[in-house]
């Protein structure tokens, strides 16, 4: 008990307000059961024996001392009653959201290891998380998983940091060294990574399956038409991410926020219309190679879906208007006034 109320209080303050709610609304209905059971067990034991010691003629002041015993008997059950708590915890559908509200907190020891070593993927992740979030709750998915999802779909970027862009610095590539094929090799791989660190830290299954779909069998098309600038024989099935395509509404939703936001971050000049043309686009790209086919996501949620992402992107990324140069202390001096910018006394 004492390790569930530390992990609900240590994540509790890090969440939005609508899951707190969620996870105090559940650990306030696991308390109340467990107080429940613990008072009908004591009650039953104590009137148990007072009824038994009656029916069999023991005056009651004699009665009365086997019914307390009664109830320390109840008692004692009690505590063995507590032991079941994960069980019936279990039972009632709370142990995920819990396990998903821990992973969700900045503390989780997978998530500051993203943050420490790629920061840029772990931007990159909490904007997609941002995306996926609201783009499920549009829908009527499960926003916490496709948060959380989002969270950790690129983690196993980590391995490798400095082959990804978002983690690059000082424009140092060092896919300008490396041949197509390998510079795939590399990117690819980090599905395989996600999802052995997924198991070695124990995200729960939802996350994993999250992990392992976001990028489905897509197309790593930048290197492929490297390599086919100077190879017309090479197979596009070399230049395929081996996963599994998403087979939920917040996976497919994950992969979307995950194309969209880099793509858009890209942009040199990001306008509103060329951020919908590009989140559009994507999601167009996807549903023609087959990739949402098993997401349950017809044409009519991908479309709300691309709605959402553009406005939001678009207030995350699109060009500022240019504000004119404010003049500096000297030039809006006014005339008369001191070095101290005291008014003149005219």
């Amino acid at each position: 008990m004492g390790r569930y109320n530390e992990i609900t209080s240590k994540a509790a303050h890090l969440l939005p307000a609508r899951y707190r709610t969620q996870l105090f609304r559940g650990k306030a209905l696991i308390m109340a059961l467990l107080g429940a059971m613990a008072v009908a067990i004591v009650l039953i034991g104590a009137a148990a024996a007072l009824v038994g010691d009656m029916l069999d003629g023991t005056p009651v002041a004699l009665a009365l001392p086997s019914a307390f015993w009664g109830a320390v008997g109840a008692t004692t059950a009690t505590v063995f009653a507590l032991v079941l708590m994960p069980f019936v915890r279990d039972g009632l559908g709370l142990a995920e959201d819990i396990r998903l509200m821990r992973a969700a907190s900045p503390e989780h020891p997978l998530m500051r290891e993203l943050m420490t070593k790629a920061p840029g993927t772990y931007a990159h992740s909490v904007a997609a998380a941002n995306l996926a979030e609201a783009g499920a709750e549009e829908i009527g998915a499960d926003a916490l998983v496709a948060r959380v999802g989002a969270y950790f779909h690129d983690v196993g970027k980590i391995r490798r940091p400095v082959y990804f862009f978002e983690n690059q610095a000082n424009g140092e590539n060092p896919h300008d060294e490396a041949k197509p094929t390998l510079s795939a090799l590399i990117i690819t791989s980090h599905v395989r990574d996600g999802m052995a660190l997924g198991k070695e830290y124990r995200l729960p299954e939802k996350i994993q399956a999250i992990i392992r779909q976001h990028h489905g069998t897509t197309l790593v098309s930048y290197f492929y038409h490297k390599a086919a600038a100077t190879d017309a024989a090479v197979y596009e099935a070399d230049f395929r991410y081996q996963g599994e395509k998403p087979q939920s509404p917040e996976a497919g939703l994950v992969m979307l926020a995950d194309a969209s936001e880099a793509a858009v971050r890209a942009l040199k000049v990001p306008t509103a219309e060329q951020i919908e043309r590009v989140v559009r686009s994507i999601a167009a790209d996807k549903v023609g190679d087959g990739q949402l086919t098993d997401a349950q996501l017809d044409a009519g949620t991908v479309d709300r879906v691309v709605g959402v992402y553009t406005r939001m992107l678009v207030g995350m990324y699109h060009a500022r208007c240019e504000y004119p140069r404010a003049e500096s202390a000297t030039e809006r001096r006014p005339v008369g006034a001191d070095q101290h910018h005291q008014p003149s006394g005219a």
